[in-house]
C-alpha cells in the first residue's frame, strides 16, 4: 500500500460538528496535523486526548500566505512518505475544499509524490452562513476570498459572503472595495463564529464601519445581502448593456428601435469630437458624460449586431482583450521593451501576425489600413508618416520649408490669374507641405491647428466683451480699436 494522507474537516463550531466517520479517524491516527489551533473543534478534541501539531507558526514565519500553504502541502507529503505504515492526518476549518489552499496543492501534488489522498467533508462555515443569516443559495450567491477582492468580482444581486476576514486589515482593504458598488452606509452583516455556543455573534452596521470591530479571527465573514436596487448597479457594464437591449426592444424606445448602423453613423463622429474636446479642455466633468456617450455608440453597434445574431458587445470586449494581450509581449509575454519605441515596433509586428493569423491578404501598398474618412490633417499626417517609413522623405526640416515657401509663392500664383479649382489645389499643396513641418518637428497638426483655434476663439470673445463693456457693436468700431483689444487679450494668454 502506498503511503496515505487523509484532509478531514472540522466544521465551524465544536465537536458536535463532527462527524461520526472523522471522529473514528483521527482517534485511530497518531500523526495529526492541524492548520490552526485557532478553533472549537480542536479543543473539544484535546480534551478527548485527541492532540494536534499544529501550523500556526508557520504564519508567523512567513510574510505572504502562498508560502505558509506551500510548507503545509511540502510537511505533509514528506510525513506521509517517512511513515508508509501509518496513517497521516491533516485537520482544517470548516471544509476541506473551502477556502484551503493547502489542500488545492496536495491534490495536484500528491499523485507525484506516491501518496494516497483522502479527503472526508465536514460542515462547511457556508452550512451555517445558509441557516444563521437565512438566505438560500439557490436565489444566487457568491463566496469571495476578502485577500483577493476586486471591484469586478461584486454582483449587488447576488447574495455575497466574503471569508477569509482575518483582521483589521483585510476588513479595511474589504471595505474599499465594497464601497466602488455599494453606499458607505449601505447595510452589511459580519458573522463571528457562526453556530458555535457562546461565541456567535451577528452584527448588522453600515458599510464603513466594517472595519472597526473590536476582534476578527479565521471564523469571521462579511454577508451582504442579495439587492435589487438598481442603482447598484448603476456602475455595472452589463447593467448597461441591459439598459440599451430594452431600448432596442419591442417596448423599448421608438426612436432607438428605429436606427440603423448607418442612421446613426454620424452620431459616433460627433459623440468622439465632443469627447476630444472635453480633453483638449481638461474637463473632468465633460470627459466622464462625454465618454459615457461614445461607449453608447458602441453599444447601440454592438446591440443591432446582437439582434442580427452576428456578435454582442462581449465578443467585442473579448476581441479587445486578446489584442492588448497578444500585442504587448513585453508586458504580458516574455519579451521585453526597454522604451516606448520599441513597445511601439511590438504593436506593430504582432498587428502584422494577427493578420498572418486571420488570412487577411497583404496590403498591397504601403499606404493601405489609413481611413478613408479620416479628416484630412490626420490623414495627410499618417500618409506621410507611413511613405516616410519606407525613406520617402525630406532629409530635414530645411527641405520642408523650402517646399512651404514653394508651394506658398504657387498659390499666389493661382489667386492672381487661375481657377478657383487650382487655387484650391494650390492651397491643398500648402496645407499638406505645411503638415510635413508639424511631423518633423513631432507636432500633431490636428492639436497644433485645435490648440490655435481655441486662443483665437478666447481673443475674440475678448473683443466682443469689451464691446459690450462700452455698450456698442461692431458697427461702431473699427479694425485698429479691435487690434489693440486682441493685443490686449494676447498679453493676458
Amino acid at each position: 500500500m502506498p503511503p496515505s494522507l487523509t484532509v478531514v474537516g472540522l466544521g465551524s463550531g465544536g465537536e458536535d460538528q463532527l462527524t461520526l466517520g472523522i471522529l473514528k479517524t483521527l482517534e485511530a491516527a497518531r500523526l495529526r496535523y492541524a492548520r490552526t489551533e485557532d478553533h472549537p473543534a480542536i479543543r473539544d478534541l484535546r480534551a478527548r486526548g485527541i492532540a494536534f501539531e499544529p501550523f500556526d507558526a508557520l504564519y508567523e514565519r512567513h510574510d505572504a500566505f502562498e508560502q505558509v500553504y506551500e510548507d503545509i502541502a511540502d510537511t505533509l507529503l514528506r510525513t506521509a512518505a517517512e511513515h508508509p505504515d501509518e496513517p497521516v492526518v491533516y485537520a482544517v476549518p470548516g471544509h476541506p475544499m473551502v477556502a484551503e489552499r493547502a489542500v488545492q496543492l496536495l491534490r495536484s501534488r500528491a499523485p507525484g509524490a506516491g501518496v494516497s489522498l483522502q479527503i472526508m467533508g465536514g460542515e462547511s462555515f457556508l452550512d451555517q452562513a445558509f441557516v444563521r443569516l437565512g438566505f438560500d443559495p439557490i436565489e444566487g450567491f457568491q463566496l469571495l476570498d476578502a485577500s483577493e477582492l476586486r471591484r469586478e468580482h461584486l454582483r449587488p444581486r447576488l447574495h455575497t459572503v466574503i471569508g477569509q476576514v482575518y483582521d483589521a486589515y483585510t476588513a479595511s482593504d474589504a471595505k474599499l472595495t465594497l464601497m466602488a458598488v455599494y453606499p458607505d452606509d449601505h447595510e452589511i452583516v459580519v458573522g463571528q463564529a457562526l453556530g458555535v455556543p457562546g461565541e456567535e455573534r451577528i452584527l448588522r452596521m453600515p458599510l464603513h464601519e466594517l472595519d472597526r470591530l473590536e476582534a476578527y479571527g479565521n471564523l469571521t465573514l462579511v454577508y451582504v445581502p442579495a439587492s435589487d436596487d438598481e442603482r447598484l448597479a448603476r456602475r455595472s457594464f452589463e447593467r448597461l448593456h441591459e439598459i440599451v437591449a430594452i431600448l432596442r426592444s419591442p417596448e423599448g424606445c421608438p426612436w432607438d428601435r428605429e436606427q440603423t448602423h448607418q442612421s446613426i453613423r454620424r452620431n459616433f463622429i460627433e459623440e468622439t469630437y465632443e469627447a476630444i474636446e472635453a480633453l483638449d479642455l481638461d474637463d473632468p466633468d465633460g470627459m466622464k458624460e462625454e465618454f459615457g456617450d461614445v461607449l453608447l455608440q458602441v453599444l447601440l453597434h454592438s446591440q443591432m449586431e446582437e439582434e442580427a445574431g452576428a456578435f454582442d458587445v462581449f465578443d467585442v470586449l473579448a476581441e479587445l482583450n486578446d489584442k492588448l494581450i497578444f500585442r504587448h509581449p513585453h508586458v504580458f509575454g516574455g519579451d521585453d521593451a526597454s522604451d516606448a519605441e520599441e513597445a511601439l515596433r511590438n504593436w506593430e509586428a504582432r498587428k502584422a501576425e494577427e493578420k498572418r493569423r486571420k488570412g487577411l491578404p497583404e496590403r498591397q501598398s504601403v499606404l493601405d489600413g489609413i481611413p478613408k474618412d479620416l479628416p484630412a490633417l490626420p490623414r495627410a499626417h499618417k500618409l506621410q508618416k507611413k511613405a516616410a517609413g519606407v525613406g520617402f522623405d525630406w532629409p530635414d526640416l530645411g527641405g520642408v520649408f523650402d517646399k512651404i515657401a514653394e508651394e506658398l509663392e504657387e498659390l499666389k500664383t493661382a489667386v492672381s490669374s487661375e481657377s478657383a479649382e487650382r487655387q484650391r489645389d494650390e492651397l491643398g499643396d500648402l496645407l499638406f507641405a505645411v503638415v510635413n513641418a508639424a511631423r518633423f518637428i513631432e507636432a500633431d497638426p490636428e492639436e497644433a491647428l485645435a490648440g490655435t483655434n481655441r486662443k483665437f476663439a478666447s481673443r475674440f470673445q475678448h473683443i466682443e466683451e469689451r464691446l459690450r463693456i462700452s455698450g456698442r457693436t461692431f458697427d461702431q468700431t473699427d479694425l485698429l480699436e479691435m487690434e489693440g483689444w486682441w493685443q490686449e487679450a494676447k498679453q493676458r494668454s
